[in-house]
């Protein structure tokens, strides 16, 4: 049996989560993952009477159950501080410190990564009220007694072939219904039946008497895809960004009702990978800082393959290519996999250095390879960097640009 509440249950990634099944609750709890994982979820893996978490961090609300899974690069089980980077990660990545939402402006204790996550989303939604709601033009189409707009043809001779007085037309309209704010709607309805914080009810039930009524819309992922910013909407691009990860993972029980699940989950190496470039890009203004940079490798008949490290920071005559790695390497030396990786990115990106950045205890290890004869030492290095994790997130942020600095 789990000796915790089960309304808010914690684990690390790659851990375990055993229900006894003689506890009803315990074992409504895990069919409901099971349900969910269905033929294959990458968030868990299902092994007997329970999951084993993988490399996804996060929030599962199953119900009424909160289930958070923290990162762990060391032996440090103190969840809050797992918590706190995780947090701060996610701020920085998805650039929710926008707008003066950062955590002091925060005014809730979060109990949960997904507690945050609800404010930020109000917050975000009560600056933009604040501010003033966008109109846009949008079409509209109507069977009027009156023929102003644009006669739609072909529905006119459709639907009006017995009513003559009646003309089917098509007319634009100035109105702050329109997609942004039927999106946002949409996310603030769910969060109202999601949100199990006493203190965030009153802030959801102002803003939904605050913000007109929309159309409901369905929304999917083509929905997102299909918006474009200007300038006056790009200030919605926040709050759209987290109503999408909002309704885009949450997942109803249709069946029986009781176990709505909500998935907002990360993948840690993804995470750590995109933090890591996001405070090259903000802290290093004098260098050329790219993510993603994709080299062409191998050509087959109808097969091919590229080169493509994850950070590459370029100064006047001097490149460093960093893979970052979300792992603790415990002493042990990097995987032969990611050290071949490294020594082709000297070649390929004529890299100065090369570095492989993990999280965790160790001093730099700096290597050299050898020459492919073994007569010797090659003139290419790859540094082992490993920093560890900070319960003050700034001072880590800072460590993470110092270490990188002075390699460069």
């Amino acid at each position: 049996m789990l000796q915790e509440n089960l309304k808010h249950i914690i684990r690390f990634e790659h851990e375990k989560l055993v229900f006894d099944m003689q506890v009803e609750e315990e074992r409504i709890l895990y069919e409901a993952l099971e349900a969910y994982h269905g033929e294959f979820t990458p968030f868990f893996k299902l092994i007997r009477n329970g999951v084993q978490f993988c490399e996804y961090v996060g929030v599962l609300q199953v119900g009424g159950t909160i289930i958070e899974i923290l990162p762990k690069a060391d032996k440090s089980r103190d969840a809050s501080v797992w918590q706190n980077i995780l947090i701060n990660m996610i701020r920085s990545v998805w650039g929710f410190s926008v707008k003066e939402s950062g955590s002091s402006n925060l005014k809730l204790k979060h109990n949960s990564v997904l507690d945050l996550y609800f404010e930020l989303f109000v917050k975000e939604l009560e600056y933009l009220i604040h501010q003033g709601l966008i109109k846009k033009y949008i079409r509209q189409e109507q069977n009027a007694k009156a023929l102003k707009g644009k006669l739609y043809f072909a529905k006119h001779i459709q639907h009006n072939i017995i009513h003559k007085e009646r003309f089917y037309i098509e007319t634009t309209a100035y109105t702050v219904n329109h997609k942004l704010h039927q999106i946002i709607y949409a996310a603030l309805v769910l969060l109202q039946n999601l949100n199990r914080n006493p203190l965030l009810a009153s802030r959801i039930g102002n803003l939904l008497l605050n913000l007109p009524e929309q159309d409901k819309i369905k929304v999917n992922t083509k929905t997102f895809e299909s918006i474009s910013y200007d300038r006056k909407s790009q200030a919605y691009k926040s709050i759209i960004d987290m109503a999408e990860l909002i309704l885009l993972n949450y997942h109803p029980d249709i069946s029986k009702g009781r176990r709505h699940i909500l998935a907002l989950m990360f993948d840690m190496n993804v995470l750590w990978e995109q933090f890591v470039l996001g405070l090259l890009r903000k802290s290093l203004k004098d260098y050329k800082v790219s993510g993603q940079n994709t080299k062409r490798f191998w050509k087959g008949n109808t097969l091919s393959s590229n080169m493509r490290p994850d950070i590459v920071l370029q100064g006047d005559k001097f490149t460093m290519v960093i893979d970052t790695k979300w792992k603790n390497l415990n002493g042990k030396s990097p995987s032969p996999d990611d050290l071949r990786q490294m020594f082709v990115y000297h070649e390929y990106f004529e890299a100065n250095k090369v570095v492989l950045l993990y999280p965790g205890e160790g001093e730099l290890i700096v290597g050299q390879f050898y020459h492919k004869d073994q007569s010797g030492f090659d003139d290419k290095y790859c540094h082992i960097l490993q920093i560890p994790a900070d319960r003050d997130f700034g001072n880590w942020k800072n460590r993470i640009l110092i270490e990188i600095l002075e390699l460069f």
